[in-house]
């Protein structure tokens, strides 16, 4: 899904303005995975925990045992296919059925990432969603017009940060806009 000039988003963050109108993703960030002008593109919520799934629940769900790490978050990808499972991570783990994102991040889909996590191996930084954030050919260019969304470019921090409430303002931040000024509300002069 890669464009050959500047116009793909790929390996980019999406940050939603205040002025998003869908709830969903209030507050978001979104690392996008894949865009095209003719395809549309896919991204995942990178900043938004799944609430009330335990990974440990998850694992055994999966019948993955032997789960040698004490956390693992499970983030919200996105509202489209929430039962499916992606894992974000760093380009060190190397998967056939794994999709090169940038140099330094790929996606990847599989059982097999989940149990070398599981395992305390697999990737260096990594993070699981179960979801994505998709868009139709030109629907996420008109959402950007219409400033739904800021562009940024992304870095590991923010990516494969811990602190999933302070994403949105560090994105902002890295675009010289500071969160505690920004609104939701349109004014009249």
């Amino acid at each position: 899904m890669a464009e050959s000039d500047d116009t793909s988003l790929r390996g980019r963050l999406l940050i939603a303005a205040p002025t998003i109108g869908d709830e969903r993703f209030e507050r978001t960030v979104i690392y996008m995975c894949a865009h095209s002008l003719d395809s549309g593109a896919m991204g995942l919520i990178i900043n938004k925990p799944v609430k009330g799934i335990d990974f440990k629940d998850l694992f055994g769900q999966l019948e993955i045992k032997d789960v040698a790490i004490d956390r693992l978050p499970v983030h919200f990808g996105g509202p489209v296919e929430t039962t499916r499972g992606f894992v974000l991570h760093s380009s060190d783990y190397r998967s056939e059925e794994g999709t090169t994102v940038t140099e330094a991040i790929s996606l990847t889909a599989t059982l097999d990432i989940l149990r070398d996590i599981a395992a305390g191996g697999g990737p260096a930084r990594h993070l699981l969603a179960l979801g994505y954030s998709g868009w139709a050919p030109g629907q996420l260019e008109n959402e950007i017009k219409a400033n739904g969304w800021l562009v940024v470019d992304a870095d590991d921090q923010i990516v494969f940060g811990p602190d999933m409430q302070a994403k949105w303002a560090q994105a902002l931040a890295k675009i010289g806009v500071n969160a505690s000024f920004l609104s939701g509300q349109a004014g009249n002069a």
